[in-house]
């Protein structure tokens, strides 16, 4: 089976040029990451990012949009990504759930601070936008259920369910690990914990 190069896969969005509002949203998510939602003002913000009140305005609403802004394309990428790598593996289940776990514990290196927001702070979004990202992230949960039912058909769907929530606990332990283990192998391991608490080898 030919496989695709590493470059065309979806995972991580891609380095690219950052805008100022790019800027200032990574810097509100590690402040909220860090102090809560409620423990980070937009004075605290716009002080961290050094702009005053009004540039901060011209980009964002308020910290409600910035929530928004920051949680809504990671939901999409998920499930973008998860989609493109069960895709690349039709005939080999046990293949696509090694990738799908590759895909997401490199994506939740690489985004502590957004984890955190979506295991604290998703619901004190307004309902729309909430609802929103609750209906991607079942759908991204589903991806996994199809190919674990595909890896075990003696599970139910529902027991795959389970696991599946079980395994995002898992690789979404990233924001409380700490750097005493460096990235690479802090990535071998929760690969390897992942598929033994999904499959038992």
């Amino acid at each position: 089976m030919t496989t695709v190069d590493q470059e065309q896969r979806p995972g991580p969005p891609a380095p690219r040029r950052r805008s100022r509002r790019d800027e200032i949203l990574e810097i509100a998510m590690g402040l909220f990451a860090a102090r809560g939602y409620h423990g980070v003002s937009m004075d605290d913000i716009g002080s961290a990012a050094g702009v005053t009140g009004p540039a901060l305005y011209h980009h964002f609403r308020g910290k409600e949009a910035m929530l928004v802004a920051a949680l809504i394309p990671v939901s999409e990428n998920l499930l973008h990504g998860g989609k493109a790598r069960v895709a690349e593996h039709p005939d080999d289940a046990g293949a696509a759930l090694a990738d799908l776990i590759d895909f997401h514990v490199e994506f939740a290196l690489a985004n502590p601070a957004v984890i955190a927001l979506h295991l604290h702070e998703l619901d004190r979004l307004p309902d729309e936008p909430r609802r929103q990202i609750r209906r991607l992230q079942r759908l991204y949960v589903e991806e996994w259920v199809v190919v674990l039912g595909q890896v075990r058909p003696e599970l139910e769907a529902a027991e795959a369910r389970v696991l599946a929530h079980s395994a995002f606990g898992l690789m979404n332990s990233t924001p409380f690990l700490g750097g005493e283990v460096d990235r690479r192998r802090r990535a071998a391991l929760l690969r390897d914990a992942t598929m033994h608490a999904l499959t038992g080898h």
